[in-house]
C-alpha cells in the first residue's frame, strides 16, 4: 500500500501541468446535477467536446426541472456534437424526470438510488458519489482499469473486478481522487498505445504489463 501511495504522489506531481477531466472541473461548482449530466454526456465523447456542450446546455437547463421543460428536439440540437446524442437526449430527460418525481428534484446520494436511474451505470454513479457528494468511491473507467493493470498492482479483466481489487489496496482517503489522477495521467502520459514511458515519473515503478512499444 505504501508503494501505491508513493506512485500516486508521483503521478499527482506529473499531472500538475495538464488539464483535469471535464467532470472534475464541473465538480468544482458543487452542483451534483451538473456533475451527473456532464458525466452522462462524456460517455464515448472527447473531453473538449463534453466541456463545450455542457456549457451550452447549462445555459438553458441547469436543473432537473429546466431539463424536462426543454423540448427533446432542442435538446438534441444542443448536444448534437457528443456521441450517441439521440440516446443521450432521451437519457437526460428520463433521468431528470425521475429526479423530480422520485427524489424531490435532488440527485440521490446513494449508489443504489443512482443505479436505479435508467442510463446511469456503476462508473457514473461512483463518480457522482465521489466528486459531487465527497463519499469514498472508486470510479473505474478505461484508464482506471488499464493503468493499475499495466503497473502490476492488479490483474483483472473487467472494470467491476478492478473496482473491487482497487478497494482492497488503495487507501480510502485516495478513492475519490484516484479517477482524476489516473484519467489525467492516462490521457497525457500513460496512453493506451505507445505510452510516453520516457517522460513518465513512475517508469521505475511500473512493470509495463501489456506494453509492446513505448516512446
Amino acid at each position: 500500500m505504501t508503494e501505491i501511495v508513493k506512485t500516486l504522489a508521483l503521478i499527482r506531481k506529473q499531472i500538475r501541468s495538464f488539464t483535469v477531466p471535464i467532470v472534475t472541473s464541473v465538480a468544482y461548482q458543487n452542483d451534483p446535477y451538473k456533475v451527473l449530466i456532464s458525466c452522462l454526456l462524456s460517455l464515448r465523447t472527447k473531453d473538449s467536446t463534453t466541456a463545450q456542450v455542457s456549457r451550452e446546455l447549462f445555459k438553458v437547463a441547469h436543473s432537473p426541472k429546466k431539463m424536462i421543460q426543454l423540448p427533446l428536439s432542442r435538446l438534441k440540437k444542443i448536444i448534437y456534437p457528443v456521441g450517441f446524442y439521440r440516446n443521450k437526449a432521451r437519457t437526460l430527460i428520463g433521468v431528470s424526470k425521475r429526479i423530480v418525481d422520485d427524489f424531490n428534484g435532488k440527485v440521490p446520494d446513494t449508489l443504489e438510488d443512482l443505479l436505479s436511474l435508467k442510463g446511469v451505470g456503476r462508473k457514473t454513479a461512483n463518480l457522482v458519489l465521489g466528486l459531487a457528494f465527497h463519499k469514498p468511491a472508486i470510479c473505474v473507467d478505461i484508464h482506471v482499469h488499464r493503468i493499475p493493470n499495466r503497473l502490476g498492482w492488479i490483474r483483472t479483466k473487467e472494470p467491476f473486478e478492478s473496482e473491487l481489487a482497487l478497494q482492497r489496496i488503495v487507501p480510502g482517503r485516495l478513492w475519490i481522487e484516484l479517477n482524476t489522477l489516473l484519467v489525467t495521467f492516462g490521457q497525457n502520459i500513460c496512453v493506451p498505445v505507445s505510452p510516453l514511458c520516457s517522460k513518465c515519473f513512475v517508469y521505475a515503478r511500473c512493470k509495463r504489463i501489456g506494453v509492446k512499444q513505448w516512446r
